[in-house]
């Protein structure tokens, strides 16, 4: 007797929703990934050439943040170590990130961000903001920063 296989079902391709992670998602784990290997090998280097690359290819509004936050950090917290961090602006004191800026293209979002790590001293009862859109810098902005970042540092 024959054996009758039953036929392959199809699957449905996915949409949008359902496809997982979006190509600025695989790009960031791909920036990772070649980042946590260059840390492997062993080589410590200084990352603010790898920062100001990745600040110098973000577009005009979100590079001008950018740059000026990347001031503003490294003269409130100079013992922050720039590095990148999933292709990102990052800030890390004794190898851990604390502080990161994602440009509003890294994700297609409305707006870029500021945020920070949970190695941010930045605890404030049962719960506080980690995470902080930058529309504009104005002088109390700036002062904003450099008050998260201190307190952050410890």
């Amino acid at each position: 007797m024959a054996e009758t296989r039953k036929p392959a079902r199809k699957r449905a391709k996915p949409d949008a929703q359902t496809e997982g992670f979006t190509a600025e998602e695989r790009t960031a784990m791909k920036e990772r990934a070649r980042e946590m290997k260059a840390a492997k090998s062993g080589k410590k280097t200084d990352g603010t050439a790898d920062v100001l690359e990745k600040i110098a290819a973000m577009a005009d509004a979100d590079r001008v943040l950018a740059e000026r936050v990347h001031q503003i950090i490294m003269k409130a917290a100079p013992e922050l170590s720039p590095r990148t961090w999933y292709g990102m602006p990052a800030y890390a004191k004794d190898g851990k990130v604390v502080c990161f800026f994602q440009d509003a293209g890294k994700f297609k979002a409305r707006y870029a961000t500021l945020g920070f790590q949970d190695t941010a001293n930045l605890d404030d009862g049962a719960m506080w903001p980690t995470s902080f859109a930058v529309a504009k810098l104005t002088p109390t902005v700036e002062k904003q920063i450099v008050a998260l970042v201190k307190t952050a540092v410890g």
